[in-house]
């Protein structure tokens, strides 16, 4: 039974956990105009590695990526998946740190970080004790309870905009594509990478068709768009570039006056939290997948434990907001490694595979 659908709603929901806070920062950061330009290129770049990546598992299935490097050899595999595990690791520590910030800059002050992260992992680790197919329901319920309420907000956040700010359309360094190697647009292709590594870890008793998710991945051009547009069209670039979460800024001077929260903040605030928590949990899961594998003596639940303990010790010396920006700029080099040489080495392998079985007897 065809399984894409959840597949699908899991995709999204990853990859949108991580577009509306980070994200706007950075590809306001990278230009003064155009930004339209960086959002495309970084989404041009997301589709092609997905293709060449959903290519390659089927081309392999029913094997995994991890199945697929050892069949080439087991140095092959460590060697691969190693810089991948680190990667991953990397991630759940800077989503951790960051999303805890968050909550107390809009409606924690006064809670201490280290129970906000605490609560962050235990809820994490608790659904990844419980298997893909139990994250991939959960999914599906998170999306029918708050992808509504996601629409409602996203519509209600253009209510203070200015289209004259939409102008002008492009400048110098956006037509000659300077913005590319600035720190700012580099940093933001974390929201393009991490939410579809997980689809080559997939058990073969959740089939689906890549196909499907690359075409469903262009649904994500709006929201990409948006979370950049909607604070540029309501404060102006100059003022939206000094904020650290333009987007929420921008939510945030929505006045309704019939909705249960005082503040629309809040509504958007409990989506996005949940669409995080899930993105944390498929990301230990996929992390541990690759540790068992290197260390068998490891089952669960105490890979997952150490695993758990290693990230919250980690997060509980990063001391500011400095240091999460500087972790996001050294995770550079893994996430380029995950972006394209994992999608390109599984697509190769996975030809490799095919031509070999095409010769066979």
């Amino acid at each position: 039974m065809d399984k894409s659908r959840q597949v699908i709603v899991m995709f999204w929901i990853t990859h949108i956990g991580l577009i509306f806070f980070l994200y706007p920062t950075e590809i306001i950061g990278s230009l003064t105009a155009g930004h339209w330009c960086a959002v495309l290129l970084g989404f041009l770049i997301h589709i092609s590695m997905l293709a060449v990546y959903t290519k390659g598992l089927s081309q392999c299935a029913p094997l995994n990526v991890i199945d697929l490097f050892q069949g080439v050899g087991r140095v092959f595999a460590f060697a691969m998946l190693l810089p991948l595990a680190i990667y991953f690791i990397m991630i759940m520590i800077i989503t951790i740190r960051a999303y805890a910030e968050i909550v107390t800059v809009i409606f924690l002050g006064n809670t201490p970080l280290w129970t906000i992260m605490l609560l962050f992992l235990a809820v994490s680790t608790f659904i990844c004790l419980l298997g893909i197919e139990s994250i991939f329901r959960t999914g599906m319920l998170v999306a029918l309870l708050f992808f509504p309420f996601l629409i409602l907000v996203v519509v209600l956040s253009f209510q203070n905009t200015d289209w004259h700010y939409m102008l002008p359309l492009m400048d110098r360094d956006a037509a000659t594509f300077a913005y590319t190697l600035r720190r700012p647009f580099l940093k933001s292709l974390f929201a393009f990478v991490g939410g579809f590594l997980f689809l080559g870890f997939i058990p073969p008793h959740i089939p689906f068709q890549g196909r499907k998710i690359v075409l469903a991945s262009l649904g994500l051009i709006p929201f990409f768009l948006v979370s950049v547009y909607v604070p540029l069209l309501t404060f102006g670039e100059n003022t939206a570039s000094k904020f650290p979460f333009p987007f929420i800024m921008a939510v945030d001077t929505v006045d309704v006056s019939w909705l249960m929260f005082d503040r629309v903040t809040m509504f958007f605030m409990i989506s996005m939290l949940c669409f995080v928590i899930l993105f944390l949990s498929l990301g230990m899961w996929v992390t541990l997948l690759m540790i068992k594998r290197g260390i068998p003596v490891l089952k669960d639940p105490t890979a997952c434990l150490l695993l758990a303990a290693v990230v919250y010790s980690v997060c509980l010396l990063v001391p500011n907001w400095s240091a999460v920006e500087r972790l996001m700029w050294w995770n550079t080099l893994p996430r380029y490694y995950a972006a394209f040489i994992i999608p390109l080495a599984v697509f190769a392998l996975g030809a490799r595979r095919r031509r070999m079985e095409a010769v066979r007897p």
